[in-house]
């Protein structure tokens, strides 16, 4: 597995693993799984209600707590930052973690307005050792400058939707020449009706790949790091499989025009989008 390196020093795998609705005993098997397939990155969040099924999964497996990368997101409820220390606190009980690698804010929730506070929390908790890295989640230019300007701290990754038909190509832009990376949710997009994309299909076949392989190779061509999700450990396997070929420069301008401008999956402009 290749690396990225942040900003601070942390090295990331260049995939992870999103665990997004896997909770409970089956939760864990599956993360688990994941973990024997080889992905040492495990991207979860207080709104999943599943840092328990993370780390019950990172307590059975044999590879070490040192070897494992795990990330958590503080949800926009307790942005108030006496409430976002204790957060991040509950988010370690809840995982039995002494410390999380990454903590990220979830969403900026702009009409609330609390998220540079927020931001200072999670300052002081990499600074109380509870994280070792801090970042964003669904975070706009116009929300990171203010971060910058307000607290003098930029945030080291900054996680955002990001798919065949909404390659995000001017917030990776901007993630960039900050020197901030750019990770993906929703990788590979509604799957069940991406991965039959006519166009996606004819350049996956071409490199002897299945479509999310495709796209999960193209995502690593834009320098992000994808982050999908598996319940199937053949699957599991196979999206990680990806540093054996490289899509041509012509193949890439092919698959980045079947992004939209309104390629949002559900509509979810963080300029307005709320949750808590």
């Amino acid at each position: 597995m290749e690396s990225y390196t942040l900003l601070d020093g942390l090295k990331l795998p260049k995939v992870g693993f999103g665990t997004y609705k896997l909770n409970g005993a089956q939760g864990v098997r599956v993360i688990d799984s994941a973990i024997d397939q080889g992905y040492r990155l495990l991207d979860t969040a207080f709104n999943y209600e599943n840092e328990g099924a993370v780390g019950e999964a990172v307590r059975r497996s044999s590879v070490p707590r040192s070897e494992l990368l795990i990330s958590s997101k503080l949800p926009g409820r307790h942005h108030d930052y006496h409430e976002a220390i204790n957060t991040i606190e509950e988010s370690l009980y809840r995982a039995g973690l002494d410390y999380y690698d990454l903590y990220l804010i979830h969403w900026p929730n702009p009409k609330e307005d609390h998220y540079v506070e927020a931001w200072q929390a999670l300052i002081d908790a990499q600074k109380f050792g509870l994280v070792r890295s801090i970042g964003v989640s669904n975070f706009l230019p116009e929300h990171l400058d203010r971060l910058e300007k307000e607290t003098g701290v930029m945030p080291v990754i900054n996680q955002i939707e990001l798919h065949p038909y909404f390659n995000q190509e001017d917030q990776r832009k901007y993630d960039q020449e900050h020197g901030i990376l750019t990770q993906d949710w929703s990788p590979l997009g509604r799957a069940s009706e991406m991965l039959q994309n006519p166009t996606l299909k004819k350049i996956a076949a071409k490199y002897d790949k299945n479509v999310g392989q495709l796209i999960l190779r193209w995502e690593l061509q834009l320098e992000t790091l994808p982050i999908p999700k598996s319940s199937t450990p053949s699957r599991q396997a196979g999206n990680i499989d990806l540093f054996d070929f490289e899509i041509d420069a012509m193949d890439m301008k092919t698959i980045n025009g079947l992004s939209k401008a309104d390629g949002r999956l559900k509509n979810q402009d963080p300029a307005v989008y709320q949750e808590f």
